[in-house]
């Protein structure tokens, strides 16, 4: 076995994977994106535009794909996910502990790594729209950095901005708060109507209209952060806007619900609105991580980083019948797992070898069983095991470090679940065969749609659609703007055992930043 260190994190591996984990991973010391032109490389009108588009597609696959950058801020902070310090492995001088126990600070270097990453595609996009693209390319460059923009207001409430060929040497301008808020409905209505319908691994017409709904749900909580008050017209724009996703007949239930996350999800799944494009043995892709690098051990799977898990009691919100709280999955090239062990999903207790069903074990011989009980800093004996681990998208065994999943940024169910949100905080529902009409019923729908096996529910509560959100959309990057939309961010949650100061409703603007553009301002309390 051999021990090597990735920021911070140890990789444990057989000697035959040293080389291909490398290649396929830390490429990232020194990342360049396929669209990187100079001026004089692209002329008015050139099909270069399409390689300029290219590389904002990339930036959003470093931004929001990759789990150490924009996916850490938004689940690590909640009751879903925590890094835990195992010994010396996942220190990094406290940043992921800062961010699960909310004690982050201007300096945090995760923080300043996001900030730098999203404003990046921002960047690219705008950059591209002065080299003269066709109309739809247009619409998609300014759909990613509309994009972009929502997750910058959305974290930090400040967008910085420039005008395509604008100078670099001046300082970007910044909108903030509903102001910028306007601007990104305002760029989202524009291009809307020339983006086309699919496939969802492109900038799309219901892409948008998602995006649009999430916009509109979370209205409230940009005007006042700590005490939202919902407008029953802002929910009325999700309910319209969810019905023309599901008028549109394109989108329905899969077959098993980890079908939407799987190696071939660009064909089974059907849920899927808008996803990152990956083509299994291409090329690195940042999804490897995702699939199996920073949460499974290196004993369960040759790479493993043994880094990230869930909590329990998040684990325990989930009935026993509920499919996606585990399964047995079976797709192309999944080993054999004769033992018909849940081998995607969460993964508790004793595991074993998906070949030949021998129980798996690590170091000297210890049984590699994933206990319960986590903590921010592990010391024991038994550091390596603690935690139960989340694998939501099913390693690509065909190709491990390279893997063929599509990364999902929108999908039906979450459709779903904003109209059900969006009746239930005043909205008017409209009738809906298919899924229901009222917020029980379409929540019942999905629970127990076959995919899913839960049971149905006999009434319902903002409390319990918080929790369905989080059983339907685990680790998939919605649960701190959820819990802060519904109040309950601040408050004690497993391994964060108090409140926390209203000031983490949004993330410090970095120092770096305000060193470098006077019109940035810190955010209050930092």
């Amino acid at each position: 076995m051999r021990t090597i260190h990735f920021s911070g994190k140890r990789l444990v591996l057989n000697g035959s994977f040293v080389l291909i984990l490398l290649l396929a991973c830390c490429t990232k010391l020194d990342e360049k994106f396929n669209g990187d032109l100079t001026s004089n490389q692209v002329a008015s009108g050139n099909a270069n535009t399409a390689a300029l588009l290219n590389g904002v597609y990339s930036a959003m696959e470093d931004a929001f794909v990759f789990p150490l950058n924009t996916w850490a801020l938004n689940e690590l902070p909640t009751d879903a996910a925590i890094a835990p310090t195992r010994g010396q492995d996942w220190d990094d001088n406290g940043t992921w502990r800062a961010l699960h126990q909310h004690s982050w600070n201007s300096l945090n270097p995760k923080i300043a790594e996001v900030f730098k990453k999203i404003n990046g595609v921002s960047f690219l996009a705008t950059d591209m729209l002065q080299y003269n693209p066709t109309p739809e390319q247009q619409a998609q460059a300014r759909f990613l950095r509309a994009y972009a923009m929502y997750f910058l207001l959305d974290l930090f409430n400040q967008v910085p901005y420039r005008d395509p060929g604008e100078s670099l040497l001046t300082e970007a301008r910044v909108r903030k708060g509903l102001d910028a808020l306007d601007y990104i409905v305002s760029e989202i209505n524009a291009v809307e109507p020339m983006l086309a319908g699919g496939p969802p691994y492109v900038a799309n017409k219901y892409a948008a209209r998602a995006l649009l709904m999430k916009i509109y749900l979370n209205k409230a909580v940009y005007e006042n952060r700590a005490d939202p008050t919902f407008k029953a017209e802002d929910m009325n724009k999700v309910i319209s806007l969810a019905d023309e996703i599901i008028n549109s007949g394109k989108y329905k239930f899969s077959d098993q619900f980890f079908d939407n996350f799987a190696p071939s999800n660009t064909v089974i799944g059907k849920e899927n609105i808008f996803t990152q494009f990956h083509e299994g043995g291409a090329s690195a892709n940042d999804l490897v991580f995702m699939t199996f690098v920073v949460t499974m051990h290196y004993a369960n799977t040759p790479g493993g980083a043994n880094g990230f898990t869930t909590l329990s009691d998040f684990y325990d919100r989930f009935e026993l019948s509920d499919k996606r709280r585990g399964i047995h999955y079976i797709t192309t090239g999944t080993p054999p797992n004769p033992g018909n062990r849940v081998n995607i999903g969460f993964l508790a207790e004793q595991q074993y070898n998906l070949f030949d069903d021998t129980p798996l074990s690590y170091g000297s011989g210890q049984p590699l069983a994933f206990t319960r009980e986590v903590k921010n800093i592990e010391l024991g004996s038994n550091l390596e095991v603690t935690g139960i681990r989340a694998l939501k998208y099913e390693p690509d065994w065909n190709n491990l470090f390279d893997p063929d999943n599509d990364y999902v940024f929108f999908r039906l169910s979450d459709v779903l679940l904003m109209k059900a949100e969006a009746i239930m905080r005043g909205g008017t529902a409209t009738p809906d065969d298919t899924y229901g009409n009222d917020a029980l019923s379409i929540v019942n729908t999905i629970r127990t749609d076959p995919a899913r096996g839960a049971s149905a529910f006999t009434s319902i509560n903002l409390d319990q659609l918080l929790e369905e959100r989080g059983r339907e959309l685990w680790w998939e990057g919605w649960r701190r703007q959820d819990m802060i939309r519904f109040g309950t961010f601040l408050k004690n949650f497993q391994e964060k055992e108090y409140l926390s100061d209203p000031k983490y409703l949004v993330f410090p603007i970095p120092e770096e930043q305000l060193a470098v553009n006077h019109i940035l301002v810190q955010n209050p309390g930092y």
